[in-house]
């Protein structure tokens, strides 16, 4: 079933479950469901990248693409179900990758280039050849690989780890990115080991650079986590200040150390390690989406999902019809919203020199941010709520009201139209409350407006009527939001209880 109307997570509303895959854009849908096989010869695709059978078989292309094929086909045959469509998205990434570095090597036509692009396909073979002879190992020590670099752990002390990245992507000329740092993980929350990332070693200050011993305390580093989910190693890397993060000359790129990495070759471990698989609501054996697949790769996100489920069921009998109905349809549409949110933010349109790449740390922090402001939502669903003061959401707006003892009001918050960030409509209100009634300060035929619905919130009831007849002319139809005259500002919210959460989170994760 489509990840749109996952029956676990909207089991009350069996009329949900009508929707069908099929109609799903392409972005969104799973990339273990693509073939596996390097399309780089004999085809050549719209944009003009590829090469020609001929041309293959005379640089020896061919045969370093049938070698890739030939050593993933051999590991898949050993790779366990549940980590099967982990492995088909990794070659997928590096599929894509090689994809890119091809297109600088026909542009520029330069032998260090070329030398460098068959010195990738190489190495994609051996990398797959360690993968197919790994699995089975239950310890963390030892080197771990997935499509965009490395990690090795190393036991030491006390139950903690010695991590070494070694991040080496290559997309073409100097579209790569590289990055080598050091951590030492110990035993955290939820069966993970954490640790922040090391300074670099024997690195001068530059000119200008110099701070006192309080200033560089005060800046945190990211840090890195990392646990078993099955098979394979989970490597989340978290942010840490900027500041700190660009003042490194051994890692131009740091968040594409995020990602799920494959054991690279048999070892015998003194070490163990739990390597029980957090299942989400739905089946990891065939994910349907992008954000599908992410999420069986990532316990954390795995169990975000089913506490968002756990959450949904025992909300769901509290609420009155009307809101139960209302609420039920914006669920329906915040799991669209989620199936959109990891290829959104894997390839951001807005990185228009990068986009190309892979934003691996973006995606999977957006997922999380996501999931955890529903769970906010439906946790602390406030329907006892009387009035208009407080936090409202809805999986496509946010704001939050304030009112003072003499009755002034004041709201802020949004509404966005989701991977569009030069969309969306800007809440900010003020006005009076008069009779439990809210009164705009703004004297026009289309003022702002709140009122009260069950235990919702309407913002802005009469715009959707006016969007729908906007003609563009100055002073005439009062647009209320960006880009476009049919934008409308109308929202139906819920009532939430404050929480950290909830809009308050680092970066967007619309």
């Amino acid at each position: 079933m489509s990840a749109f109307f996952r029956v676990a997570l909207l089991a009350a509303v069996a009329s949900l479950a009508s929707a069908t895959s099929h109609a799903m854009d392409a972005d969104l849908l799973a990339k273990s469901r693509e073939p596996t096989a390097i399309a780089l010869c004999g085809e050549v695709n719209s944009d003009g990248i590829g090469f020609t059978a001929a041309d293959c078989n005379k640089a020896g292309y061919d045969k370093l693409v049938a070698a890739i094929d030939r050593s993933f086909d051999a590991a898949l045959a050993k790779t366990p179900a549940n980590i099967r469509p982990l492995l088909k998205r990794d070659q997928a990434w590096f599929n894509e990758m090689i994809l890119e570095a091809a297109g600088t090597v026909q542009e520029a036509d330069e032998g260090e280039l070329r030398e460098n692009f068959v010195a990738t396909l190489r190495k994609r073979a051996a990398v797959l050849d360690d993968v197919a002879q790994g699995f089975g190992r239950s310890g963390l020590a030892g080197k771990w690989v997935y499509a965009f670099g490395s990690v090795a752990l190393t036991a030491a002390d006390n139950g903690t780890f010695r991590l070494a990245t070694d991040m080496q992507a290559y997309y073409g000329s100097d579209k790569h990115r590289s990055c080598r740092l050091n951590a030492v993980v110990a035993p955290a929350a939820g069966g993970w080991l954490s640790g922040p990332i090391l300074p670099q070693e024997g690195k001068p200050a530059r000119a200008g650079e110099q701070k006192t011993t309080a200033e560089a305390k005060s800046l945190k580093p990211p840090s890195i986590k990392v646990r078993h989910q099955g098979d394979s190693l989970r490597v989340v890397m978290i942010d840490g200040d900027n500041e700190w993060n660009n003042k490194r000359d051994d890692c131009d790129y740091m968040w594409q150390i995020t990602g799920s990495y494959f054991a690279s070759g048999r070892q015998d471990a003194a070490d163990k390690a739990d390597t029980s698989f957090v299942m989400p609501t739905f089946d990891c054996l065939r994910p349907d989406t992008a954000t599908d697949e992410e999420i069986c790769a990532d316990p954390d996100l795995a169990e975000n999902d089913r506490r968002l489920n756990r959450a949904w069921k025992a909300l769901l009998p509290k609420l009155d019809d009307a809101t139960r109905r209302a609420l039920t349809e914006d669920q329906r549409n915040w799991v669209g919203a989620q199936a959109q949110e990891y290829p959104e933010f894997l390839h951001p349109a807005w990185e228009k020199q990068t986009a190309q790449m892979h934003f691996t740390a973006n995606a999977r922090d957006h997922v999380d941010g996501l999931q955890r402001e529903r769970i906010a939502l439906l946790e602390g669903f406030d329907d006892k709520r009387t009035g208009l003061a407080g936090v409202w959401l809805a999986y496509d707006a946010i704001i939050k009201i304030t009112v003072d003892k003499e009755g002034r009001l004041k709201a802020k918050g949004w509404k966005w139209d989701q991977g569009d960030w030069k969309a969306g409509c800007d809440y900010d209100m003020n006005g009076k409350i008069a009779d439990g009634t809210f009164r705009s300060d703004q004297q026009r035929k289309n003022p702002d407006t709140l009122e009260r619905d069950h235990a919702m919130l309407i913002v802005n009831r009469l715009d959707d009527l006016f969007a729908k007849k906007r003609t563009g002319k100055e002073n005439e139809d009062e647009e209320k939001c960006r880009r476009r005259l049919d934008n409308s500002s109308t929202a139906r919210l819920f009532p939430a209880r404050p929480s950290p959460d909830i809009d308050n989170l680092p970066g967007f994760i619309r």
